[in-house]
């Protein structure tokens, strides 16, 4: 697998400023999106992509990459436009193939059997942390020394499968798992603690067997990077605790009208909202430097 560019935090950052761009076109032209958890997901996405999973979209299927399950698979746009940006494919190939009845090759949510860059389909949430236990119990047996990382929202944390598989993560010493929650504090209808309170979510984390790692703002990149400075060697030969990372971001991070709104959950966005965000986008990096 051909060696990443080491970027620098600057640089991350200046990337996360281009996705961010390149998703909201991306929504104009489809139509459709759910732009609140794709926004506030971004800097951990690039962290991934760009600096520390050992994966190139040039070689999706090989056996000994990292893999990242995005189980909260109604924000996958996200990834597409971080595929397309590496060189996976073009913008214009993306918006024309976007829930075509020909191919299909990228929807709303996610399908690994469309995009063979997409680790796991996504529909129903709370499925992925159950897979991402399987791969990385899967990845024990093999011998395989790839991580498993596995992105969840904490609304997403109102399914109960999402607790069975912290259990068996934490009872099996997953030390090649680590799972990220993207903690932006809404969902579809309201705050996430009014619907399903999660919190203390650490502490019920580290009850379960994990090792815990908390991210003040999880839309800043050098907090996010150190997080991830903080992981542990892969362990697959013996138990050792899987890894949690919380990230508090922001829902619709960037986007100062979008912000804390949980209405901007799910939907399109007109031509007029759309330059009002993309320049809210830019004079928000130029304050961050």
């Amino acid at each position: 697998m051909s060696e990443k560019k080491i970027m620098t935090v600057p640089e991350l950052a200046d990337k996360c400023t281009k996705i961010r761009c390149d998703l909201l076109n991306f929504i104009y032209n489809i139509g459709m999106g759910h732009l609140g958890g794709e926004l506030s997901m971004v800097e951990v996405a690039v962290a991934l992509y760009y600096k520390y999973m050992n994966y190139s979209v040039f070689d999706a299927c090989n056996p000994d990459r990292d893999r990242l399950i995005l189980s909260k698979g109604h924000c996958s746009e996200t990834l597409y436009t971080i595929f397309q940006d590496l060189g996976a494919y073009t913008m214009e190939y993306m918006i024309e193939h976007f829930e075509t009845l020909e191919t299909a090759k990228f929807g709303m949510h996610c399908n690994r059997k469309y995009c063979e860059h997409i680790e796991a389909s996504a529909g129903s949430l709370g499925h992925g942390l159950p897979i991402a236990v399987g791969y990385a119990l899967g990845a024990r047996k093999q011998k395989k020394n790839y991580r498993v990382f596995v992105l969840t929202g904490d609304g997403e944390l109102n399914e109960g499968t999402n607790w069975e598989a912290m259990m068996a993560g934490g009872h099996f010493g997953l030390g090649n798992l680590c799972l990220i929650v993207d903690k932006n504090g809404l969902q579809m209808t309201g705050k996430t603690e009014d619907i399903m309170n999660i919190d203390p979510l650490d502490k019920k984390l580290e009850a379960f067997g994990w090792d815990v790692i908390n991210i003040a703002d999880g839309n800043d990149m050098q907090e996010v990077c150190d997080a991830f400075d903080k992981l542990p060697p892969v362990e697959i030969t013996g138990k050792r605790k899987p890894t949690a990372i919380i990230a508090n971001t922001v829902k619709g991070k960037g986007v100062d009208f979008m912000e804390h709104n949980h209405k901007w959950h799910g939907g399109g966005i007109a031509r007029e909202e759309l330059d009002k965000a993309l320049a809210c986008v830019m004079n928000n990096r130029k304050e961050t430097k």
